[in-house]
Parts: structure tokens; C-alpha cells; sequence
């Protein structure tokens, strides 16, 4: 029944897609209220649970996916190049967007500090997956998706230490384990640098080469292989997939662009499949349970948490005011959220369904406002969209012969230079044939023989 339901959700979404990207209606936004709909707690199409194997899993792969392609959109140079406001992002915009939301879960929704904390570590990182329209708009300036696109993809690895710590510290253990993250740490940074070297080096020797059929499965490789090596090594995944992705973008030029398109378009599956079953879990009882304190954290650890440390962290930084608001505006909760949210209930702390359905509750409403609104923003950096009809008419206005003359109605005098430019006696093709004569000329030239 799931592959069922995701194929006839699929075709939907296909054939509204090309709707879809030019107005407020979102793919994200369908799979998601799609699988509200089919879940147990609606009409029980799909019988998922937040402790179902599949939940787990699937949100993690897809969270590895996004973020090895995503790193596919960078190289070394470009990080090098342009490191200065992913950092003020990362740097100060991180721990400050986990502080803001740590004392709303506290003063609003009433969690103890160390619950608190531990929401604000989930809720921290962001995703560039539903802000699509705004990364992928070559009319949004490239330092706006460049930032975007590089805190998003390095924010997830670099959240999951506080993760892990804060719920230990929740949990109420002495040991925090701070050997052990590091090594997670340096081990997921290890394999996603030097696997996909390897795999480079291989292909170019002259004992190897792939054929073009084969050419977008080295990608494939690559990303397996460190999927599989961090799961054997306990490695940190997100980090060794952003890592692999970067590394591939810097040392294998004909590697990205073989696996460039096949490659998004496996991550948008992974993507879908996972929104699905997320919204499986969401059920009119599941946002009964939550009291109107947690509905009001939610709320504000969107439009208040983010927005307020960015806007700290971008003081004095060169950014326009509208490169801010969108920066500010777009940090939306997606599958590092998912699976950090998975992990509390795994660990089985005392608050930690409490946690869980704050977390679901700020990512759906994420998902929603976000993905529905980055066509609207990707909008507002279209000058040309912004440029009115009539411009046009008031420039050849202002530029007409100051004989009276008005665009379209040649002036009473002999034919200047620029008039003989528009009849085609003077033309730019230097050939002297006549143009076609425009509406409300006084006389009708023939071409010449």
C-alpha cells in the first residue's frame, strides 16, 4: 500500500509539477498532505508508526542524499571564495537560532532547560530542499543562494554534537560522550574525503574508464560507498555526504556533471517518499494532543527564532535589506529535524514525546509556509518583473525628435539619421533596403529593385 499510494501520489505531482513551480502550490506540500491523509489516524490507507523501521531509514537515506547533492553544487574553491557569510551564519546564526528557540520551548511551551535545549539543537538546522525555487533561481544574487546552500547542507552535521550531548545531558548521564562525537566527527569527514578521491583516481588511470552509459553510476558508487563505510564505522553520515558531494564537485569535474541530473532527480524521490511517510504520522489526533502553548512555539520558533539571529549575525555584513529578509525568512526544518526528532523518541527520555510533537508540529508548519512561499520570494529579486509595461513607451517618448514628433508618427522634416535608421534608408544592415513600415507612417515605401 505505501508503494502504491506513492505511486499515484507521484503521477499527481508530475502532472502539476510545471503549475506548481510557477505559483504558491508545492510538490513538498502535496506528498505531505497526502500522507496526512492516507495515515492510520485519518482513513488508515498506511499503517506507519514513528517507531516503524522504515520511518527511520527512509529519512535518513533521504537526508543523505539531499545533502551529498547538495554538495555536489560547491567545490573547495567556492567554499574558500566565498566562506565569509555561510560563516556569520554558522559561526554566530546557529547557536544563536538554538538559544532564541530554547527559551521559547521554556517560557512558552513550558519544558524544563534541558528539554528545552535539546528542541532548540533539533530545530536549528535548516533545509535548502524547501526553499528550492529561491537556491535554484539564477535571478536570486548568487551570494544569497551560495549562502543558503552551504549553511543548510554544513548546519546538520555540525548540530548533531549538541544533539547528542543535550540529550544525554536530558537523559540524565554523567557521560556525554565527547570522545566518541569527535571521532564520529573526524571519521565522517575522513571517508567523505578520501573515498571519492579514490573512486577519481581509479577511473582516470589508464587501466580504468567509464562508458557514458555507465558514467552517471559512478556517482551512485561513490555515495553508496560512503553511506555503507559510515554506517560500518559509525561515522558521522551527514557530514561524509556533504564532504563526498564537495570533494566530487572539486576534483571530478566529469564525474559531477555525469551524475549532476540523475543524481537530483534520485535525491527528489528519496525527498518525496520521505515527505509521504512523515505526514503518515501526522493525524488529527496526533495535533490534538498538542496544547495552544505548543501551536504558539511553533509559530514563533519560525518567525521569530531565525529571523532574529540572523538578523544579529548579518549586522554590518553588506547584505541588502532584501537579501537579509529572505536569509531570515528562509530556515526551514526539514529531514536532519526528522531524524534528530526520531532519535528522542528512541532514546526514551522522560519529555520525550512531549519533544517529538513539538518538533513534527514546527516541521509541518515549516514545510507548509516555506515551500509555498519561495516562487513568491524567488520573485521579488526579478527586476524585469518589477519594470512596468509602460516604461518602454515613456523612454522612446523621451528620447523622440524634439520636432514634435511622437514614436510612430515620422517627424514633418527630411529624414534625419536616426529617422532613416527606423525606415531602413540609413538602416544598420548598411544594405539601403527599406524596412517594413511601422503603424502610423504617412507614406508607404516599396523595397527597392
Amino acid at each position: 500500500m505505501l508503494l502504491l499510494s506513492f505511486a499515484v501520489v507521484l503521477l499527481a505531482a508530475v502532472l502539476v509539477s510545471a503549475l506548481a513551480k510557477r505559483t504558491i502550490l508545492s510538490t513538498a506540500a502535496l506528498f505531505l498532505v497526502a500522507g496526512f491523509a492516507l495515515g492510520e489516524g485519518t482513513t488508515g490507507v498506511l499503517h506507519l508508526r514513528a517507531d516503524s523501521p522504515i520511518v527511520a531509514q527512509l529519512a535518513e537515506l533521504a537526508l543523505f542524499a539531499v545533502l551529498f547533492t547538495d554538495g555536489m553544487r560547491v567545490g573547495w574553491a567556492d567554499l574558500r571564495s566565498a566562506w565569509r557569510l555561510p560563516g556569520r551564519a554558522l559561526g554566530w546564526g546557529l547557536p544563536l537560532t538554538l538559544l532564541v528557540t530554547a527559551v521559547l520551548a521554556h517560557y512558552v511551551a513550558g519544558l524544563d532547560w534541558p528539554e528545552a535545549l535539546l528542541i532548540g539543537a533539533i530545530l536549528a538546522p535548516t533545509d535548502p530542499v524547501f526553499a528550492a525555487a529561491l537556491v535554484g533561481n539564477d535571478k536570486v544574487p548568487a551570494r544569497l543562494r551560495h549562502l543558503l546552500n552551504v549553511e543548510s547542507g554544513v548546519n546538520d552535521g555540525l548540530a548533531l554534537p549538541f544533539v547528542v550531548v543535550l540529550l544525554a545531558v536530558a537523559a540524565g548521564s554523567d557521560d556525554l560522550h565527547l570522545g566518541e562525537l569527535a571521532t564520529e566527527l573526524a571519521v565522517g569527514l575522513a571517508i567523505g574525503v578520501l573515498v571519492p578521491l579514490l573512486a577519481i583516481a581509479l577511473e582516470r588511470t589508464r587501466f580504468f574508464a567509464a562508458s557514458a552509459a555507465y558514467a552517471p553510476l559512478n556517482g551512485v558508487a561513490i555515495g553508496l560507498l560512503v553511506l555503507a563505510l559510515g554506517k560500518a564505522t559509525h561515522g558521522n553520515l551527514f557530514l561524509a555526504a556533504f564532504a563526498a558531494g564537495i570533494t566530487v564537485a572539486t576534483f571530478g569535474a566529469r564525474e559531477r556533471a555525469a551524475f549532476e541530473h540523475f543524481g537530483e532527480n534520485v535525491a527528489e524521490l528519496l525527498k518525496l517518499a520521505a515527505l509521504l511517510v512523515f505526514g503518515a504520522l501526522i493525524s488529527p489526533g496526533f495535533l490534538g494532543e498538542i496544547p495552544w502553548t505548543g501551536w504558539v512555539f511553533a509559530l514563533l520558533a519560525i518567525v521569530v527564532a531565525r529571523p532574529v539571529a540572523l538578523w544579529v549575525s548579518f549586522l554590518r555584513s553588506g547584505l541588502s535589506l532584501r537579501e537579509q529578509a529572505a536569509a531570515m525568512w528562509f530556515g526551514p526544518k526539514g529531514f536532519a529535524s526528522v531524524v534528530y526528532g526520531l532519535l528522542v523518541l528512541e532514546a526514551g527520555i522522560g519529555a520525550a514525546d512531549e519533544v517529538f510533537h513539538l518538533v513534527a508540529l514546527t516541521i509541518v508548519i515549516s514545510i507548509l509556509a516555506h515551500s509555498s512561499t519561495d516562487v513568491v520570494v524567488a520573485r521579488a529579486f526579478d527586476d524585469s518583473a518589477e519594470t512596468p509595461n509602460w516604461h518602454g513607451v515613456l523612454r522612446r517618448i523621451r528620447r523622440a525628435p524634439r520636432t514634435g514628433a511622437v514614436p510612430g508618427q515620422r517627424a514633418a522634416a527630411g529624414p534625419s539619421e536616426a529617422d532613416g535608421e527606423r525606415t531602413g534608408e540609413q538602416g544598420p544592415t548598411g544594405d539601403g533596403a527599406a524596412a517594413v513600415p511601422r503603424a502610423g507612417d504617412q507614406e508607404v515605401r516599396r523595397p527597392r529593385s
